[in-house]
């Protein structure tokens, strides 16, 4: 998961691959588990079941919060600050949807600080890790957004940091 420099003797040193600047959509995670999350998600939404797919996604940032720290906690604030950052694709402001990745990024931080508790695990959300059209609409906009940014996060974040691929592993062996 992680790029290291190479050790053995008589090798040459390779530096750790360079992040890419700007990917659309954002590449894969390399995590089968949090793939599979995203797989299932995209499923429902193909099932057309708009508002269990949003359910799932809405799980998202307090997945990434949580697997982002040490104790897999997430609080308000950094669900919040977790929305802000990844929601909104890169260079939506310059681009005729910007206003609307605002307003959609405001519904989806509304909803999903709704439910947090203060500095809480949640456990429910890490454990699933192992005739209204406009509703619909919108369940299926929340959750393309959702699932773009958890991509994002993790092809650009998560998956070079430490503590995530830590969190990741544990979980994986609680299965």
């Amino acid at each position: 998961m992680h790029d290291e420099v190479s050790k053995e003797p008589g090798r040459a040193p390779h530096p750790p691959a360079a992040p890419v600047a700007h990917r659309t959509p954002s590449a894969p995670s390399s995590s089968r588990m949090f793939a599979a999350y995203l797989g299932d998600i995209e499923q429902l939404l193909d099932a057309h079941r708009p508002e269990a797919a949003l359910r799932e996604a809405l799980d998202l940032p307090r997945i990434a919060v949580a697997l982002a720290d040490p104790q897999l906690r997430c609080s308000r604030e950094r669900l919040k600050t977790w929305c802000e950052e990844w929601i909104r694709p890169p260079g939506a402001e310059r681009d005729a949807h910007g206003l609307a990745y605002e307003h959609l990024a405001r519904n989806i931080t509304e909803r999903v600080l709704q439910g947090a508790e203060p500095a809480s695990v949640p456990t429910r959300a890490l454990r699933r890790l192992e005739d209204l059209p406009a509703r619909e609409s919108e369940a299926f906009d929340m959750c393309a957004a959702l699932i773009e940014a958890a991509r994002r996060w993790y092809a650009r974040s998560a998956c070079h940091d430490p503590t995530v691929q830590a969190n990741l592993a544990r979980l994986a062996v609680l299965r």
